[in-house]
């Protein structure tokens, strides 16, 4: 490493430096360094690389970035509590940076405060909800409703939310990314205590949770819905050629619009579309950002031109029967080449080349296939601090009574949503009728009372066939079909115009302004016994 910038070790997670050049960031990467953080302003007077061309160069290699500036000689209790939030996130260890060194020195030292601060003081609440997805803001809002006197706290570092339905729309031009995202401040219900820090373990014979800076956090009840992990690394070669080289997927935000942009300037060539083994969250998200891609080509007049193919590793195109022939009626239309039992293995984005292996029979062979165009969906599995918890299943995931969502060995722990093991399908529509369900159980469990509502499993699947129709799939436990409309309505086996006014119109502003407000439209929660 150069003799400029002039690094200080003022711990084993964290290093101070004066101001980088662009040049010195591949060097702190070979040092060992994982991650760099800016304390200086853009705007202060000097010549020096913007934070964007850091962020940037860092980016190239390899490494993360945060930008928390700080104005010398006026550096406020934010910017401190700012400073230990992204060393909160970002992996050790860390590079911070300003014009000399100072700032960044006196920044860390803030930060180490204010963590020591927080992680000796232990806290207990009520109840404590380890994600502030849309799990678990829905339900937290659910239960302050029913009772606004319980002391609730929500555990979760993110600063920005997301309507991850709509990532579907953005990736076929008929969203903006925008649209689909919130800061995660703005939508903690006001009476819940929000954590900013991100939980490693469980304690649940001392009903307690750690959180990564060391505080206990203690809770009569625990719901739990953390979400699901989207394990990019277990494709060889995909983390480092997304969003390049034709490689794309519409499970992450800042991928979605470049799926548009590949799809709209396509006018010829082979385009893949990939769906991983079961479980996924959204199981017909992959096949609609290829119908939706399909219609955008028929509209262009260029789909002739297109060899389209959907590898999916399941062994049928969808796992609803009454569902898959009007999704055939697609299939056709658009010459889709289908090929199940196909799982994509491997990305080799410079020379546009993905691996697969395919079962015949018996017998498994690898296939290489050259692409103009392939959109991802990446295997899924609970997160690292669920999965090596007392809490999970066999599976990793949550262990929970598939009625009552309650824990199989621990009556005051529940969880929902993508990351509990119940044989529901993964969407946000089961998310909107277990939150309920848990936020009266949970409340029922406080009381030392047994569960009072039940789910039945359903989930829905706004299957976007084309632009402008949608097949509504809606169902529950064991694929029984649960409509939530009557037939004359809305056909949920057939594509329907009304159907895709309910995914494009009405469903976001039911999820911004209803469910995470707390308001049960259409999912009252289902009481044990009743008929």
């Amino acid at each position: 490493m150069t003799s400029k910038p002039e690094v200080t070790k003022l711990s084993d997670t964290v290093s101070v430096s004066p101001q980088l050049e662009l040049s010195d960031v591949t060097a702190l990467a070979k040092a060992g360094f994982k991650s760099i953080i800016c304390n200086r302003p853009d705007d202060e007077a000097g010549d020096h690389p913007r934070s964007a061309a850091v962020a940037e160069a860092a980016q190239q290699a390899g490494l993360k970035f945060a930008y928390v500036p700080a104005v010398s000689g006026a550096i406020t209790d934010q910017d401190g509590e700012k400073m230990a939030g992204a060393l909160a996130d970002l992996p050790a260890p860390v590079l911070a940076y300003c014009r000399s060194g100072a700032r960044s020195t006196k920044l860390t030292e803030m930060a180490q405060a204010k963590t020591a601060n927080t992680s000796s003081a232990a806290k207990k609440f009520n109840v404590v909800i380890v994600g502030g997805g849309s799990a678990g803001i829905a339900t937290a809002a659910s239960m302050l409703k029913r009772d606004r006197n319980i002391s609730l706290a929500i555990i979760d570092p993110a600063d920005d939310h997301y309507y991850q339905p709509g990532w579907t729309m953005v990736g076929g031009g008929a969203f903006s990314p925008e649209f689909t995202h919130r800061k995660e401040k703005d939508l903690i219900p006001a009476r819940a205590q929000w954590i900013k820090s991100a939980v490693s373990s469980f304690d649940p014979e001392n009903n307690a949770v750690a959180t990564a800076v060391g505080q206990e956090i203690g809770y009569d009840v625990l719901i739990v819905c953390p979400g699901i992990k989207l394990d990019w690394e277990a494709i060889d070669g995909l983390p480092e050629t997304l969003g390049k080289n034709g490689v794309t997927s519409n499970y992450r935000f800042d991928l979605a619009p470049y799926t548009f942009d590949l799809v709209k300037h396509m006018a010829g060539g082979t385009a893949l579309f990939t769906q991983p083994p079961m479980p996924i969250k959204c199981a017909g998200a992959p096949q609609k950002a290829m119908y939706l891609s399909c219609s955008k080509w028929e509209k262009q007049g260029v789909l002739g031109n297109i060899d389209v193919q959907f590898h999916n590793t399941g062994a049928v195109l969808f796992g609803i029967k009454e569902y898959v022939p009007a999704l055939m009626e697609y299939v056709e239309r658009y010459d889709i080449h289908l090929k199940l039992e196909s799982k994509l293995v491997a990305v080799d984005g410079p020379a546009q080349i993905a691996t697969f292996e395919q079962k015949h029979g018996e017998e498994i062979k690898r296939v290489e296939i050259k692409f103009d165009m392939i959109h991802v969906v990446p295997p899924q599995v609970a997160p690292d601090f669920v999965r090596s918890s007392p809490l999970a299943a066999e599976s990793g995931f949550v262990d929970v009574d598939p009625a009552t969502l309650r824990h199989a060995k621990y009556a005051n722990i529940f969880a929902l949503g993508d990351a509990c093991n119940a044989p529901n399908a993964k969407t946000m529509a089961a998310v909107r009728k277990q939150a309920p369900v848990v936020a009266v159980n949970a409340l029922a469990a406080l009381e030392g009372k047994p569960a009072v509502a039940d789910y039945d499993g359903y989930g829905s699947c706004p299957l976007t066939v084309e632009r402008g129709k949608v097949v509504l799939a809606e169902f529950g436990y064991g694929g029984k079909l649960l409509p939530s409309f009557p037939n004359w309505l809305i056909d949920g086996t057939r594509p329907s115009r009304l159907s895709w006014l309910l995914k494009d119109t009405i469903l976001p502003p039911v999820y911004w302004h209803g469910m995470l407000k707390g308001r049960e439209w259409m999912v009252k929660p289902h009481r044990i016994g009743a008929k």
